[in-house]
């Protein structure tokens, strides 16, 4: 169900495997429906990327991929003013640069393993299943970038877009160059790439960046409502599809049927397959094991 470029998080250090608590920077809601929520929650931080934040994140993403109960995930931030403000420029970021000696369990598993950082932010992870992102606030920069990794998109009103790294003389290497020329128009992809301007969540789902924008307070009943969607689905056909997606974007045509003849495959042999037309015919819910 997925592939992954670094060592799973739950194989590495134990730090970030402890249950929730006030003080976590990450919180994590399994529901008996098959829906993961993590919550990014450093509120008084603008829900900025900690060491901690980072590691919680890689192990939530790897236990979501690996747990076959898990259908769904939904990505949102606390508060009601920021999704996330991508990494803690006096924590993260000065302890990935040396300007900043670890001083904790957190900084040292995060140098131990450099790879939990990318697969927390999702570069170069890729997770076969459906993740959605509820972004209840400001989400310039990381939050941006963050968002762009996630398969469906819900924004608040109030959400606030944009990359806008080139306005200090840095770029947005978290997956912004990569994957926006891939999403959006290419005029409106190099306006927020190299203008750097932030964009209202309106504008984004003009460009088709967002599939909705609801108020503040239907935010993450409008997520819920497309995870529950996607939680009825069959799960093989579903992690087939993002999978033949992620794995012919950018190839020729002829290459890419080839990825669809092969997932398409995958599916038409499976159990599920043969359970859903059944279901229909006997006007029942089917029953989807994903095998």
């Amino acid at each position: 169900m997925s592939k992954t470029t670094s060592e799973a998080g739950n194989e590495a250090s134990g730090a970030g495997n402890e249950a929730n608590s006030e003080d976590s920077h990450l919180l994590v809601e399994r529901r008996d429906d098959g829906v993961m929520i993590l919550t990014m929650n450093r509120p008084e931080a603008r829900n900025a990327l900690s060491p901690q934040m980072l590691l919680k994140l890689c192990d939530a993403w790897h236990e979501f991929a690996d747990t076959k109960e898990l259908r769904v995930a939904i990505l949102t931030g606390a508060g009601d003013s920021d999704f996330c403000a991508g990494g803690d420029l006096k924590l993260t970021m000065p302890l990935m640069t040396g300007a900043r000696q670890p001083e904790d369990e957190w900084d040292h598993a995060l140098l131990a393993n450099p790879g939990r950082f990318t697969d927390g932010i999702l570069r170069g992870y890729d997770i076969y299943k459906p993740i959605i992102a509820a972004v209840n606030g400001n989400a310039l920069g990381g939050g941006t970038e963050m968002m762009n990794a996630c398969d469906l998109r819900v924004a608040s009103d109030n959400a606030v877009f944009g990359t806008p790294e080139v306005k200090v003389g840095l770029l947005p290497g978290g997956g912004s160059i990569t994957r926006l020329p891939r999403q959006i128009p290419y005029a409106k992809m190099m306006e927020m790439l190299m203008v750097g301007r932030p964009f209202s969540a309106a504008e984004c789902l003009e460009m088709g960046l967002l599939n909705y924008v609801v108020p503040q307070g239907q935010l993450m009943a409008k997520a819920l409502e497309l995870a529950e969607l996607c939680a009825q689905n069959g799960p093989l056909a579903m992690a087939k599809v993002k999978e033949g997606v992620i794995r012919s974007s950018g190839l020729p045509l002829a290459e890419s049927y080839e990825i669809e003849n092969e997932v398409s495959a995958a599916v038409m042999t499976s159990k599920d397959a043969r359970e859903g037309p059944r279901a229909f015919k006997e006007k029942r819910k089917p029953v989807f094991t994903g095998e």
